[in-house]
């Protein structure tokens, strides 16, 4: 960080707390001169190599998005600054986009909403016939069935399953990105119909001026006087997701009551102690965000001091059975017909 940047943004020497006081239009970050402006001309270039007219506009918000009705995207604030991201690791425990592979892969989605908006392709009967009705209620949680090949898999948990429009938009990004190889991974699913589609969609647009071309900017950030810690308390509580806490079996069978043990580490030091790689590791293989388990987490670990448990045997083990409990329950509950609220929209 330059002596000039500091003194662009002098809130980049402030402490969480303070800097949680401002407002994000107090913040004055923008995409130009950032890495975030070499995403979107990564973009661009693609969407060129595809032969397609359409360049969505983009500007920063208080997170992703492509309004209905406006060809362009939405970015969140916090990737615009180093400190800022790094405000938001400590508030939700991960940078949504926060990488270039990662923010990549989000702009290809977001374009997929855009270039829907920009030529009303949910109008088209084929679109709806593969796709489903975009006038559909977008549901506040959605369970997903990871096992389905009826969608591609691009975002995190299974996140075309969300509703007809974020189907259209996986598959236009799994269909965009260079070298997918989207005709072999595919073979054999029926999602790859929705693929091909997408294929013949494009190259009907390709030359064709949108349909929609405003150039609206939707709560661009300047305009947002929301405090930092008002936007972290909402986007907390959003992923605060209910989960049942039926687990004093399988703690039990994981860790030990026995009297001869009292001796050993409490089981609940132990998971505060590797609470971070365990939840980045099951964040790795199930998709979910590390601020829902971390809830989980801290759920399990007050159960564990409740019943007495310690920690016997060899720290890595334990810390990979564990990662394995966690993870079989989280994919259950994404599994079980009896739940619904398990994954916020």
């Amino acid at each position: 960080m330059t002596a000039r940047a500091h003194q662009r943004f002098p809130w980049a020497r402030f402490s969480d707390d303070a800097l949680l006081d401002l407002s994000i239009s107090d913040l004055g970050v923008t995409i130009e001169g950032t890495w975030l402006e070499q995403c979107v001309h990564r973009l661009y270039d693609e969407l060129e190599e595809r032969g397609l007219r359409l360049r969505p506009h983009v500007w920063l918000s208080d997170e992703w998005f492509s309004p209905d009705g406006v060809p362009g995207i939405a970015m969140p604030f916090y990737l615009a600054h180093p400190r800022l991201m790094k405000l938001e690791r400590s508030q939700l425990l991960e940078v949504e986009g926060g990488t270039r592979r990662e923010c990549m892969q989000i702009l290809r989605h977001e374009a997929g909403h855009s270039f829907q908006h920009a030529y009303r392709l949910h109008r088209k009967r084929r679109w709806q016939q593969l796709f489903g009705k975009s006038s559909k209620q977008y549901p506040e949680y959605y369970r997903p069935n990871p096992t389905s090949k009826r969608y591609v898999q691009h975002l995190r948990l299974w996140y075309a399953q969300a509703h007809p429009d974020e189907d259209f938009a996986e598959t236009f990004a799994v269909w965009l990105r260079p070298r997918s190889d989207w005709k072999r991974r595919y073979a054999g699913w029926p999602a790859l119909r929705k693929l091909e589609y997408v294929d013949e969609l494009m190259a009907e647009v390709a030359d064709q001026p949108p349909v929609v071309q405003s150039r609206a900017r939707v709560d661009p950030a300047h305009r947002i006087r929301r405090t930092l810690r008002e936007h972290y308390d909402e986007r907390r509580e959003r992923y605060s997701v209910e989960r049942p806490k039926i687990w004093d079996r399988d703690l039990r069978r994981l860790f030990s009551d026995d009297a001869s043990h009292a001796g050993h580490e409490a089981a609940s030091t132990f998971l505060r102690r590797h609470r971070g790689q365990i939840r980045r590791r099951v964040a790795r293989w199930t998709g979910e965000y590390q601020f829902t388990l971390e809830m989980v987490l801290e759920d399990m670990i007050e159960r564990c001091r409740e019943l007495g448990l310690r920690a016997v045997g060899a720290d890595r083990e334990l810390e990979i059975d564990f990662a394995v409990l966690l993870t079989v329950k989280t994919m259950h509950f994404l599994y079980s017909e009896g739940h619904k609220e398990w994954i916020p929209l």
